[in-house]
């Protein structure tokens, strides 16, 4: 597991999108309008994105059920650095005098490991060109309605445009998306993204992989301070697999609470708040 925090899943799912509301299930255009709103919330996440530096101290509650799954609860420090994170409750118990001393050589161990940081950045940058391609994707990988408008709050109801040719296997997924968005009309901040498959998606006629219809995401953001926008819930139930024995389904609930700026400049620095000192 890494130990400077990808944002990975959130952050990809959050590109992609959709829930089966949608009034323009026929429809072969967008509305003008709701298509304006969607590109205004997508050119203002990108430039979150890139100019956003903060960093955070949070709770992270994260439950990942079935067989292999778990239910650990987490201390999350960021730095410019990177973020660290600590176990600090395992099934709704706290973790055992030993789980803490193995969690603090782990930490310190990272601290000093400049090969493992190194290949977590390239980890996470890799996550970041994905997120930031599929976004982009948004305005014309769906068809855009307005479902409802309010003085604070912009929902959207969208369908896949079956005119939009993805160029790669993600993309793709994305025709078989349906959903809505929940835009805030101050600052353009996209508030919610929820979404459901409306069909199976085949690789190759199902033969390397399929993701099933039914499954579900809600991610939701919040403002964790003035004019700070991050994403706050998970919720992911996607089953499937692809070349034959590699599961990309997702089943996880995640949760981030607590939020407050980090003052830690580093990684040993915030090691240190994590009670483990390098």
């Amino acid at each position: 597991m890494a130990d400077i925090l990808p944002q990975p899943t959130a952050r990809f799912l959050f590109a992609f999108a959709a829930l089966t509301f949608s009034a323009a299930l026929h429809a072969q255009t967008s509305d003008p309008k709701a298509l304006e709103y969607v590109r205004g919330a997508v050119a203002s996440q990108l430039l979150a994105d890139k100019t956003d530096r903060s960093c955070w101290i949070y709770r992270d509650h994260d439950v990942v059920p079935g067989r292999d799954g778990h239910d650990v609860v987490t201390s999350n420090v960021g730095t410019p650095e990177g973020e660290l994170k600590r176990t600090i409750e395992r099934d709704g118990k706290p973790v055992s005098k030993s789980d803490e001393q193995a969690e603090t050589d782990r930490i310190v161990h990272f601290v000093h490991d400049a090969a493992a940081q190194s290949r977590t950045h390239k980890e996470n940058s890799h996550d970041d060109q994905q997120a930031t391609a599929l976004l982009k994707m948004l305005p014309d990988a769906f068809l855009w309605t307005i479902a409802s408008e309010t003085p604070e709050l912009v929902t959207l109801n969208y369908t896949p445009n079956p005119k939009f040719e993805g160029p790669d296997y993600q993309a793709k997924v994305m025709s078989t998306m349906a959903g809505q968005l929940v835009v805030v009309r101050r600052g353009n901040h996209i508030k919610t993204f929820r979404g459901s498959l409306t069909e199976d998606f085949k690789i190759f006629g199902g033969v390397f992989g399929r993701l099933y219809k039914g499954g579900t995401f809600d991610v939701e953001r919040r403002e964790v301070a003035p004019g700070f926008w991050e994403i706050a819930e998970t919720h992911v139930h996607i089953a499937g697999h692809v070349f034959v024995f590699h599961t990309i389904g997702e089943q996880q609930d995640e949760v981030k609470t607590d939020w407050k700026p980090s003052p830690a400049k580093t990684l040993a620095e915030a090691a240190r708040l994590l009670n483990a000192n390098p």
